[in-house]
């Protein structure tokens, strides 16, 4: 199997407790076992990790590129940076760092342009190949099922594909 590793920023580690009208009743715990279930569907051994400190996940993201590097295949991130999404460029640029060998979709589970405004820009998107919000949970699922189809094509580039993995998620889901 394929690995790849889901991200996780600060709080949360409180789904399930914080915000359940925005986030829903599911626990973290909860939630990581479904992904990794999901993920093994799509092939992939999926690794998790989260930490509230902006410094680990920075170490973290380092970490796996030097592994990458090491074993000469790319890891692909399923990132949510939680709060530091909006305003940690140390984050930003470690992501710019490592891209080449750990190329990172964002996620958010709640739809961040529907939220307070400071929430409505995020620093970290732009050195990722894409960003997913406001699907809930699923946005963790169609990043994971983007790496899917990004692997298939042998190309972790960019591309403009947002609608073709909703409607082949859509249609997966139905199945």
């Amino acid at each position: 199997m394929r690995r790849l590793e889901i991200i996780n920023g600060p709080n949360n580690n409180f789904y399930g407790i914080r915000n359940k009208d925005v986030y829903g009743s599911q626990t973290y715990d909860g939630l990581i076992a479904e992904l990794m279930e999901y993920g093994a569907g799509l092939g992939f051994e999926v690794h998790t990790y989260q930490n509230n400190s902006e410094g680990a996940l920075i170490d973290h993201l380092q970490e796996l590129y030097l592994e990458a590097d090491r074993t000469g295949v790319k890891i692909p991130v399923v990132l949510n940076p939680g709060a530091y999404t909006h305003y940690s460029y140390a984050l930003m640029d470690a992501l710019e760092s490592v891209h080449a060998l750990v190329p990172a979709i964002e996620v958010h589970m709640s739809n961040i342009q529907d939220r307070d405004s400071f929430r409505h820009i995020s620093v970290t998107a732009p050195e990722c190949l894409g960003q997913i919000a406001g699907f809930g949970k699923a946005s963790y699922k169609l990043a994971m099922h983007e790496f899917k189809l990004l692997e298939e094509t042998g190309s972790y580039k960019r591309r403009d594909s947002c609608g073709t993995v909703l409607q082949q998620f859509a249609a997966s889901w139905r199945q």
